[in-house]
């Protein structure tokens, strides 16, 4: 299932968030209170097993994180999390989405593509080891 963040998720997307290359702390906690969509993919028991958040203008939306608890990978929790984030955008009069995604990471490359995103641009020196990010589109 996926839901909006609730306050009371706070220390649970804290720890899954520690599975990130670069967490931040900060953006989770301001984006969970809002104005930021956060969105989260809950277990039948009700476990969080990962997160979404992305920030938005008038008609463009960016996926600032999305990640998966590793015990709770490869089941489709974060295509599930990305159409859900799809819709709610729609509803807020968001027409494009972009992110941005390691070179080396080819899972989740995979996963964007399969879901319409084309690449748009790589930007240098985008993480703090100094590697550079794939910036990644598509129209909702």
């Amino acid at each position: 299932m996926i839901r909006l963040a609730r306050p009371e998720d706070r220390a649970t997307l804290r720890e899954i968030q520690t599975h990130l290359r670069e967490p931040n702390p900060a953006l989770l906690s301001y984006a969970i209170d809002g104005p930021p969509v956060v969105l989260v993919s809950t277990t039948p028991e009700e476990d969080l097993g990962g997160y979404l958040v992305a920030l938005h203008d008038d008609e463009t939306s960016y996926v600032a994180e999305i990640v998966v608890a590793p015990e709770y990978r490869r089941e489709g929790r974060a295509r599930r999390l990305l159409a859900a984030a799809f819709d709610l955008l729609r509803e807020q009069d968001c027409t494009t989405v972009r992110l941005s995604v390691h070179p080396d990471n080819d899972a989740g490359s995979l996963l964007y593509e399969s879901m319409g995103f084309e690449k748009v641009g790589r930007e240098d020196d985008y993480y703090d080891d100094g590697s550079a990010a794939i910036t990644m589109q598509r129209d909702l």
